[in-house]
């Protein structure tokens, strides 16, 4: 589609009309009439674009815009059909509100397109526990036994423990350092794997490769909470990952101000998540995609920005006599290092470090007085967070015992130097309690 523009006089409005259906701008003016169109992008010039231009024009289509750079927001449930054979025939584009619109669908084919080699196609939801439930409820069915890594979001466990468990689903927490190790785990109804690198708050990183072989080789489904990397540091379907699951809240967002949770699939999944998310009607609000939108032709300059800040207080919180270790996995003495070095193509701008024992008042002491990190339970966003956490009451296929207190850290896009201000007026209140 375009748009058609007159050259010569004004023209009235009644000489405009707006088809049916098609939404296309016509003018009555027969004078100087020409059509405008977009050059488009051929298939063969994206294969060879960088992630940044990617992020710039995935999901785009100006020429339906009539010539507007970014798709609106389209608010509705009802779609008009012009006619009976419309109505009675084929589906169309649009059909139902709950079936997508120009702004859900520019979301879906541009982080389709984001997430790399074997995406086929992408489906949104409300948040990005919902994303996971609609994956996990897409791969899995009453009597299936599914393998999840004992490092997941906790969310994740309690819709497993709960909701799954009623299904008739049984759910096995699995050490996630066990690596191509994970088929002596499989049973004849083991259908699905769940995996998440790294941990969320503990940082152990998976050998996602090694995991995903295992499981392709007795046809078992491999779903990843890819939130912590996003396709720009880790391309799950080309890592092995079947459905891959984005908690959009974070860096898709980048300002902490929506929800949303995107499920992209392989070739072989997609028309099963496709009927699932349609059984569901599970939408996405369509300002949240909107946002979305306009996130992601940010998302790798704020991670980019994330990555190099993360690493810099990562590396300071290292000298400090305080802190016992830092799980960061792109400092070379981490655990699972060599994973990441190898699986990964940057890092982001969450980790966690462990105190040497100090009471608790010391910990509160230190955390209450900061002035530039906030807490709260969310990351990815340009403030900087932090929360104290402990693993240890819901683990159960391993042990957490760090040997001191824990603290995640998101790193935001204020200047390192004053963060670390901050931080070392952390330390001193910490050491004048201790």
């Amino acid at each position: 589609m375009g748009f058609l523009f007159s050259v010569g006089r004004p023209y009235s409005a009644k000489e405009a009309t707006v088809e049916p259906i098609t939404g296309e701008f016509r003018t009555g003016v027969k004078r100087g009439v020409g059509r405008f169109k977009m050059a488009k992008i051929s298939d063969e010039t994206r294969k060879h674009l960088k992630s940044r231009t990617r992020a710039v024009i995935a999901g785009r289509e100006p020429d339906e815009q009539f010539g507007f750079v970014n798709t609106p927001i389209y608010r509705g449930s009802t779609v008009l059909y012009p006619d009976v054979a419309t109505l009675s025939g084929p589906r169309p584009r649009f059909s139902y509100g709950t079936k997508g619109t120009p702004t859900t669908e520019a979301l879906e084919r541009a982080w389709t397109e984001m997430a790399g080699p074997g995406a086929a196609g992408t489906v949104l939801a409300p948040t990005g526990l919902a994303a996971i439930s609609l994956a996990l409820m897409t791969a899995l069915k009453a009597g299936d036994h599914l393998l999840v890594t004992d490092s997941a979001y906790q969310p994740t466990r309690t819709f497993c423990n709960t909701i799954l468990k009623r299904m008739g689903v049984e759910t096995q927490y699995y050490d996630p350092l066990i690596g191509a190790d994970i088929a002596t785990l499989f049973r004849p109804n083991t259908t699905t794997i769940l995996v998440e690198a790294p941990g969320s708050q503990s940082f152990e990183m998976q050998d996602i490769p090694a995991i995903s072989a295992a499981a392709q080789a007795r046809g078992i489904c491999t779903i990843m909470d890819n939130t912590w990397a996003t396709p720009l540091f880790f391309p799950p379907h080309e890592r092995g990952v079947d459905l891959a699951v984005e908690a959009g809240t974070k860096y898709l967002s980048g300002h902490s101000d929506l929800m949303l949770g995107l499920v992209s699939a392989n070739d072989a999944w997609f028309k099963r998540l496709r009927a699932t998310f349609d059984a569901f009607a599970m939408c996405a609000g369509p300002e949240d995609c909107f946002l979305a939108l306009r996130g992601l032709r940010t998302m790798e300059l704020r991670l980019r920005e994330a990555e190099k800040q993360g690493l810099a207080l990562a590396q300071w919180f290292a000298t400090r006599p305080e802190v016992k270790q830092v799980l960061h996995p792109a400092l070379p003495d981490a655990p699972g290092h060599d994973i990441w070095k190898r699986d990964f193509l940057g890092a982001s701008g969450l980790f966690s470090i462990i105190l040497h024992p100090v009471p608790d008042a010391a910990v509160a002491a230190m955390l209450d007085g900061l002035e530039l990190f906030g807490m709260g339970y969310s990351w990815g966003g340009y403030e900087s967070l932090v929360i104290p956490f402990d693993c240890a009451s819901y683990r159960t296929a391993t042990q957490w015992n760090p040997g001191g207190q824990a603290l995640r850290f998101q790193v935001g896009l204020e200047d390192v130097s004053d963060l670390i201000a901050d931080l070392d007026a952390g330390f001193e209140r910490l050491n004048a309690v201790k």
